[in-house]
């Protein structure tokens, strides 16, 4: 395993297709999954069970190599039942109101329509994902607007939230806070789609329904699948499949469209409506372009950086809407929350897309009271062209 660039790779995590480590390395036998060692000691991994058919088919695991190291791994088959146990280091929720006042986790749930009145069922108000650095989550409702807990400790605190442990996530504690105001932009990378001059938010959709694919200490993946997103006469689908790694302050986002013939302009994008400075948009490197902000936006009115990281020739536009309040002008989708589907106060890119076929971004959080050097843009965008670096340049991997 080899790192091609002359510097550190902190926590790279690497995913090996199961056939691909097969076709090598010998059928591993039913019960059994490879873990890998580094001079003796267990490299933290998962087996993954990707498909849903009761195997796993991916070998996740995550490690640290230096400016252009090259480092052999052994690999040992080791029975399911006595796979070793490694620090969790990312977590999934969406824990589902119950009369007792609980909040129990669930693997798959289907949520409410809005048409039929807002009503908050979800532990948080939404799915939540983290890692050791950051937190967010998507309102399991109609709204469909990304948001970020700050963290100012590693270990997991989703399963806490809108507990008797952490009742108020509003209020700065220990762990943390809920640090972003949404009202009705797309938050912190929610979805829409540019058609005929307009952006229509994904949200409000006949369908939307949650499925957790894998949770664990190296990744936690899950889907929100929309069906009936109703665009003019168009009837489109949606699947978006979220990734979170250790380690990094951004989760990966696989979103694939479908109902549509020819290619489409799907939007993701920043809350701006405590933004003071005007958004920045710059070169990550040769094969990313990013928008992003940076500000003393943060609920705690503090420094706060988020971005939009993609493929630069993907990225068809760069805008930023109007900060008209349409609820106020009678756009009316949530009375309760004072919401309009209408997007307003976005800073947003949008990325060339094709029917059925995944398209990828990467969305950026930093928080500067979690890190004093997030308090200077320089500081993020310079962190954020170094992980496109990263994904333009992967570590090569030789059995």
């Amino acid at each position: 395993m080899t790192n091609p660039l002359a510097v550190d790779r902190k926590d790279e995590t690497i995913i090996i297709n199961r056939h691909d480590l097969e076709a090598k390395l010998g059928t591993v036998p039913e019960g059994f999954a490879p873990v890998l060692k580094l001079k003796g000691q267990n490299v933290p991994s998962q087996a993954d069970d990707i498909n849903g058919d009761g195997k796993w088919d991916e070998l996740a695991f995550t490690i640290d190599l230096k400016a252009s190291q090259t480092i052999s791994l052994e690999v040992e088959n080791v029975a399911l039942s006595a796979y070793p146990v490694f620090e969790k280091r990312t977590n999934l929720r969406l824990g589902i109101h119950q009369a007792d006042g609980s909040y129990p986790e669930v693997d798959h749930y289907k949520a409410l329509s809005c048409k039929d009145g807002f009503q908050i069922i979800a532990q948080g108000e939404g799915v939540s994902w983290e890692n050791d650095k950051m937190g967010f989550r998507d309102y399991f409702d109609c709204r469909n607007v990304k948001d970020l807990f700050g963290k100012l400790k590693p270990g997991m605190i989703i399963d806490k939230i809108h507990t008797p442990e952490i009742p108020d996530y509003h209020v700065l504690m220990d762990w943390g806070m809920d640090i972003l105001h949404c009202g009705s932009s797309v938050g912190a990378g929610g979805l829409a789609l540019w058609d005929a001059d307009s952006l229509y938010r994904l949200g409000s959709t006949d369908g939307y329904e949650y499925q957790k694919i894998v949770e664990g200490p190296v990744r936690s993946v899950f889907e929100l699948k929309y069906t009936g997103w109703h665009i003019g006469t168009q009837n489109l689908s949606a699947v978006e499949r979220i990734s979170i790694y250790p380690g990094k302050y951004w989760f990966q986002s696989d979103v694939t469209v479908s109902g549509f013939t020819g290619e489409k302009q799907l939007v993701t994008g920043i809350v701006t409506s405590l933004l003071k400075k005007q958004p920045i948009d710059f070169q990550a490197n040769k094969d990313y372009r990013a928008i992003a902000t940076h500000d003393s936006q943060s609920l705690n009115f503090d420094e706060l950086g988020m971005a939009v990281l993609l493929k630069k020739d993907e990225v068809t536009r760069v805008a930023r809407t109007t900060d008209i309040d349409f609820y106020s002008l009678g756009y009316k989708t949530v009375d309760e929350k004072k919401f309009s589907n209408v997007i307003s106060q976005t800073y947003y890119e949008a990325q060339r897309i094709h029917p059925d076929t995944p398209a990828r971004h990467y969305f950026f959080a930093v928080w500067g009271l979690e890190n004093a050097k997030w308090k200077k843009v320089d500081n993020f965008k310079s962190y954020i062209s170094s992980q496109a670096e990263l994904f333009s340049h992967p570590v090569q991997i030789v059995f």
